[in-house]
């Protein structure tokens, strides 16, 4: 049989390339089963045509693709082509490494590396020079679609539609113009295993090294590792910048150490409460850290248990402050303690926050008060100048006179008025449970004391005011109690012995002589004159007579709102007995009449 001009002489060669010579005899074996397809010829010798390539020449013939075609006639340039690679670009920048290290072991040898995206459209090539300027005769070129309805059986079109590394060998080509070449091709699926795209080498088919298919699996397979690389690294990148953005929108100090104790991560909040911002504390020892006044911090969260909200005192720079400890190991995926996150929040922030959830807050002002009466009017101006003091105050007056309401109302227009304001009803509460009330406890103080402690009244009014009412009604060791918190400015919860200091306006209001009460030994005497700073009188309804009807109209009003009701004025007969009435419960009976 007579040799194609540019076949090589047959030599003594490895296995290998002497497989390379008995390609001539396989070429002409497929050209003839091809020119019997061609012509129309349906007996093809399954020996030397494999069943995917046939069932390729079926579908090119059904598709009207001329076998004579010489050039690829759809393909992408200028802008659309622009578009095509910026929608691959990271296939093509992942596969190219892999292309050029591909291509070092065949450069010279006339064989190109194509990478082509899930459509069939070209993106990349390299190659010897030469060979890719005549592939550009044929529009071997980034941007042609080289799909089977375009360029009939093929490396490119032919694995769109099999997805499996597949060599198209010379006359396997369903194009006569294509028969001096061999393509082999293996596809390329993203992390998810949807196929995205593949690489060919492809080359004069006496050329092809038997592992040349080999070689292209291998590098599609290493771009599928890189892709899951890269997907893993972006994946990673986006956890961290959660978890960055979620550490450090955490409003509380957060600190992350492992087993030896060793500082791990640590937010901005952690570094503005304890440490000077250029002070690098990461990766250091959190005893080394916080020093060694503070022992019952460590002793906390050396307990290999959760810790929810329990309170301990922090040293920083010599100064103490006490803050709520939430402490929770951290676990390996087969339960081993790897560490701890410890999350700190000073005790004075977050019961501004409970102030502004549990609406500890005073809700009426000045303006909200009704009454036109001179006496009651005088009454709410002393009342303003006094809110601008920061001393106690002693609200006098009966039941029902509104003394409550004076006190928010002082709050609201105090320099106060941002910070918490606490009421409570002293003698509401049992005589052995309003100290504990007013002034906390420890953990273990008495049966039933909850774990970790709890703040008092006073506690939670740091920074605002407290209204203490009934005051009279309070037993003289309280009294005593009380009196230490004004002249310290700080408390010492039941059954502990730190001292806590609080900033704390104190309103008082009673509706007892409290003159009397102190001559009768009922009131302590140096008691009375601290919380009263100043005093106001509160003006019982029947020396305001003349508010009846405004306080009608109000209270009508109010209560036809609550009720849904249409009432919008009572009749003028039962205005005069109103006024006739001495209201012994004030205010408060009128409402509630």
């Amino acid at each position: 049989m007579e040799k194609p001009k540019n076949s090589p002489k047959k030599r003594n060669l490895p296995v290998a390339d002497q497989r390379i010579v008995n390609y001539d005899e396989e070429h002409q074996r497929t050209r003839k089963e091809w020119e019997k397809f061609i012509s129309g010829g349906t007996e093809l010798d399954e020996a030397v045509i494999p069943n995917e390539i046939l069932e390729s020449w079926i579908r090119c013939k059904n598709y009207g693709v001329n076998p004579k075609k010489a050039v690829i006639n759809n393909v992408l340039t200028g802008n659309r082509l622009q578009d095509l690679q910026n929608r691959n670009k990271d296939l093509i920048k992942i596969s190219w490494p892999f292309m050029r290290h591909l291509y070092k072991f065949v450069e010279g040898s006339g064989i190109i590396v194509v990478l082509f995206n899930h459509e069939g459209y070209l993106l990349e090539i390299i190659g010897d020079e030469h060979v890719i300027t005549h592939a550009r005769t044929g529009n071997f070129v980034p941007g042609a679609y080289w799909g089977e309805e375009s360029a009939g059986t093929n490396g490119v079109g032919t694995l769109l539609k099999v997805q499996r590394p597949i060599q198209i060998f010379g006359c396997q080509h369903y194009c006569r113009n294509f028969h001096r070449e061999t393509g082999s091709s293996a596809p390329i699926f993203n992390p998810e295993g949807e196929f995205i795209g593949g690489l060919v080498m492809t080359g004069l088919y006496y050329k092809v090294n038997p592992h040349t298919l080999g070689m292209t699996v291998a590098a599609a397979m290493a771009i599928e590792n890189e892709l899951r690389i890269n997907k893993a690294l972006i994946e990673a990148h986006v956890a961290n910048s959660y978890q960055k953005t979620v550490i450090s929108s955490i409003p509380e100090a957060l600190i992350a150490i492992d087993n030896d104790g060793l500082i791990s991560l640590m937010n901005d909040n952690a570094k503005n409460m304890f440490f000077s911002q250029n002070k690098w504390v990461e990766h250091k020892n959190i005893h080394e850290v916080f020093g060694d006044k503070n022992g019952e911090f460590f002793r906390m969260i050396e307990k290999n248990q959760s810790l929810i909200d329990v309170e301990v005192r922090i040293f920083s720079d010599d100064v103490a402050k006490d803050y709520t400890l939430t402490s929770n190991p951290i676990l390996s995926n087969n339960g081993e303690l790897m560490g701890k996150i410890i999350i700190l929040n000073e005790i004075k922030r977050a019961k501004m926050l409970v102030t502004k959830m549990i609406g500890a807050k005073a809700n009426l002002r000045f303006e909200d008060i009704c009454g036109m009466n001179q006496g009651f009017l005088e009454t709410i101006r002393q009342a303003r100048m006094v809110s601008q003091s920061n001393s106690n105050v002693l609200l006098l007056g009966e039941s029902g006179t509104g003394k409550d309401i004076f006190a928010q109302a002082i709050h609201n227009a105090s320099k106060r008025r941002n910070g918490p304001y606490v009421a409570i009803n002293c003698g509401a509460i049992p005589r052995d449970l309003i100290s504990s009330e007013l002034f906390g406890y420890t953990e273990g103080s008495f049966t039933g004391s909850k774990r970790g402690g709890n703040q008092g009244k006073f506690e939670l009014a740091d920074g605002g005011t407290i209204f203490l009412g009934e005051i009279a009604e309070t037993p003289l060791e309280l009294q005593a109690a009380l009196l230490r918190v004004i002249e310290d400015k700080s408390i010492v919860r039941i059954g502990g012995s730190s001292v806590r200091p609080v900033d704390v306006r104190i309103i008082v209001a009673t509706n007892r002589h409290l003159k009397e009460e102190v001559r009768k030994g009922n009131f302590r005497e140096d008691l009375y004159y601290r919380a009263n700073v100043f005093s106001i009188n509160m003006v019982p309804l029947r020396e305001r007579l003349d508010d009846i009807p405004l306080l009608i109209d109000y209270f009508i009003n109010k209560h036809s709102k609550i009720m849904e009701k249409g009432i919008d004025r009572v009749d003028e007969k039962v205005t005069n007995i109103f006024m006739n009435y001495p209201w012994p419960g004030n205010v408060r009976e009128l409402q509630n009449v």
